[in-house]
């Protein structure tokens, strides 16, 4: 009989295994903390959703919809259906179905795995994660500066470094389409300078043309008409006031008129915070305004702004700058010597775990609990700040010495196991 063959991850959706786990969670409890100091609220969709919510959301000449979804019909129903590329279809999706802003603007934001099939490469996988902050309902430039303050004040609370901001504005429709139009026509020109892909979005996406990486094209894109001039002064206006609160709060930014976003449906501010550490994957957060997809999926025109960030850019990037995320360590390892204590033992480690304190228990190896040497050697190994000894004579006593494994002096005292709350606090790596 052969044996069974070992099965593995799909290439590009990898496993989050601790300790690593632990920098993910550090993240993830950073961004709770934040969004709750800017009153946004946590949000979750599906992680399935019908396809044309991303066809009709994104756009059909889009690289997501036309190459890189994981689309499949249902077998039971033969509904067209996809697993997320991005969230905020589906947040808005959502926030129409449950008419959300029926009483008016609603702040939120999510966290979660998203799918895109393309090729595996650092920073960029099949399932990789995202955070998102959305603002629906609100149509002044303050939310747009309030969302780009928010993210901002992300990289100062993680310690993240050597990130620039870039803006630009999309305007509206009617100047978007009269750029369109001069973009075409300069291209048409030069259409024997086009590469392959810039030839085949020439009259079904051009603007997405000033956004390719092909050196051969930079002098020509360059030299290419730019939106930026073609926006009117409400957009104008628009935009200097996202500028001028930027201002106020010390926040550096950059002007990029060749952003333009991958999705179709952003208007008026767009932005992106980049990065020259992560080679070609340099943008770990980007966003913008997106005035008319509420109305684009079926509900009533509303405005909104949104940005995401990717959740292994930013980490890969805090650990390319060497920033020391704290470790997830117990607060105590608890050392016993005979198993027949057991009983005893776990009931004093249920009151401490109940007080708050971090416990990890050595457990025995099926011939006994092994010697006091090998479990002070794994207690130390396990990163605890404080060895619990329960030794008989301190159960007889009804006590516990409580030894430090991290002052280099090896300090212990003995505490008394029916007093626990009053001195679990000090053992906890918070108190």
């Amino acid at each position: 009989m052969s044996k069974t063959q070992k099965l593995v991850a799909i290439k590009g959706m990898n496993d989050i295994l601790p300790p690593e786990s632990a920098r993910w969670e550090w993240l993830e409890e950073k961004v709770r903390n934040l969004m709750e100091r800017f009153a946004y609220r946590n949000m979750r969709t599906p992680i399935v959703e019908p396809t044309a919510l991303f066809v009709r959301g994104l756009g059909e000449v889009t690289d997501i919809v036309e190459k890189e979804m994981y689309s499949f019909e249902d077998k039971l129903n033969g509904e067209h259906l996809t697993l997320r590329p991005e969230a905020t279809a589906g947040v808005v999706r959502a926030v129409v179905e449950h008419t959300m802003l029926y009483e008016g603007g609603k702040r939120l934001y999510y966290m979660g795995p998203m799918f895109r099939h393309e090729k595996p490469q650092r920073g960029r996988y099949r399932q990789f994660h995202q955070v998102g902050a959305e603002a629906l309902g609100f149509p002044g430039a303050e939310v747009d500066a309030e969302l780009i303050l928010l993210a901002n004040s992300l990289w100062e609370e993680i310690g993240l470094q050597n990130v620039e901001l870039q803006l630009n504005s999309l305007g509206q429709p009617e100047e978007r389409k009269a750029h369109r139009s001069a973009l075409i026509a300069y291209l048409e020109q030069n259409v024997d300078a086009l590469d392959e892909d810039a030839r085949r979005r020439l009259y079904s996406n051009p603007l997405r043309i000033l956004d390719t990486k092909n050196p051969a094209m930079q002098d020509l894109v360059n030299a290419a008409p730019r939106l930026f001039d073609f926006l009117g002064e409400a957009s104008l206006k628009h935009f200097d006031t996202v500028k001028a609160i930027l201002d106020a709060n010390g926040v550096k930014w950059t002007m990029n008129p060749r952003l333009v976003r991958g999705m179709d449906y952003y208007n008026l501010t767009v932005f992106e915070f980049v990065t020259t550490q992560l080679g070609s994957q340099g943008t770990i957060c980007g966003g913008g305004r997106y005035d008319y997809l509420i109305e684009e999926v079926g509900g009533k025109p509303a405005p909104a702004v949104g940005w995401a960030l990717g959740a292994e850019r930013v980490l890969e990037l805090l650990k390319e700058q060497g920033s020391q995320v704290p470790a997830l360590v117990p607060d105590v390892y608890a050392i016993v010597p005979d198993a027949g204590s057991l009983p005893q033992v776990i009931a004093a480690l249920q009151k401490l775990r109940a007080a708050g304190v971090s416990v990890q228990m050595h457990t025995s190896s099926g011939e006994g609990m092994g010697s006091m040497k090998s479990q002070f050697k794994k207690a130390d190994a396990s990163g605890a700040r404080f060895a619990l000894v329960f030794g008989a004579d301190e159960l007889a006593r009804g006590a516990v010495t409580v030894k430090s494994m991290r002052d280099g002096e090896g300090r212990q005292s003995e505490q008394s196991l029916d007093a626990i709350g009053t001195w679990a606090g000090t053992l906890k790596i918070s108190g």
